[in-house]
């Protein structure tokens, strides 16, 4: 099996939509995972329907499919990183807005899926009330997907409330486990945050797996790097995406390397590609057994 490899548009930043596009499938990716955020698809400007009608056609155009995702640094809060969150204090219906914005514009561009994240528990906030809010903000975005058709994955994010597979899997549980809520994995928070392999959290998201984002990290660090600059053994993930069956888009999670994308993307491409037959070797010999 080959994965399906595409490249995060929250990248391309310096880009217009149609550029960076053009750019993503020209590398040879197999499609984008579009951040809808002001410098792109923003999903509070006028004119949302016409414009992600727009957003299809170039994406069919190109050949590209498409996950959405919801990480906008400031398209809530232009003083205030990532906030209201669903766990905040105060504004966590703002967030909720945004989500079913979000699906419903993965509706309108037939996307694999919506990805999102808790937030930051607030400081004096306890678990309980932080499980709460997020179990409350998750359920009304559950619905709107539901009503779309729409398939929601959840990422554990290092430092907010949810920061590991084994907490998403307990959010699907206190939802009573739907089936459209499945796991978003960042191949490099495995490196960051867990405390296990990135093989072994990539079996434990298993069949639930619907969005992987792909990065190298650091252990300690939340800095989404090239790969080889990090600790990320990427061929063992790319053999684990493989051994479970992982049929979604792989996309390459670089925020901060806008200024040199194009360049970036590139050497992103090559490096996946480099690795791909280590990693398939390596999934046929566990296959085979001893």
């Amino acid at each position: 099996m080959t994965l399906r490899l595409g490249y995060g548009t929250n990248g391309f930043g310096s880009h217009r939509l149609d550029d960076a596009l053009a750019v993503i499938a020209g590398i040879g990716y197999d499609g984008v995972a579009l951040t809808v955020d002001q410098p792109h698809l923003d999903p509070f400007a006028p004119d949302l329907s016409a414009r992600t009608a727009a957003v299809g056609r170039r994406l069919a155009e190109l050949g590209l499919d498409v996950v959405i995702e919801t990480g906008a640094r400031y398209v809530l809060d232009p003083w205030h990183k990532h906030e209201p969150t669903l766990v905040s204090d105060s504004g966590r219906e703002r967030r909720v807005d945004l989500l079913c914005r979000a699906v419903r514009i993965a509706a309108d561009l037939g996307a694999e899926a919506v990805s999102f994240w808790a937030g930051t528990l607030p400081p004096g906030v306890d678990d309980a009330e932080g499980w709460r809010r997020l179990v409350d903000g998750v359920g009304a975005v559950l619905d709107e997907a539901a009503r779309r058709g729409v398939v929601c994955a959840f990422e554990p994010e290092p430092g907010m409330f949810v920061d590991t597979v084994s907490g998403v899997l307990e959010l699907r549980e206190r939802l009573g486990s739907p089936e459209h809520l499945r796991v978003t994995l960042d191949v490099g928070h495995t490196v960051c945050n867990e405390p296990a392999p990135v093989d072994e959290c990539v079996r434990q998201a298993g069949g639930l797996l619907a969005n992987v984002q792909l990065d190298d990290m650091l252990p300690g660090v939340h800095e989404h790097l090239e790969f080889g600059d990090g600790e990320l053994d990427l061929p063992a993930a790319l053999s684990a995406l493989v051994d479970v069956g992982y049929t979604g888009l792989a996309a390459v999670e670089l925020p901060r390397h806008g200024h040199a994308a194009p360049v970036v993307a590139q050497r992103s491409f090559d490096a996946l590609r480099a690795a791909m037959p280590e990693a398939s070797q390596a999934a046929a010999a566990r296959e085979a057994g001893p």
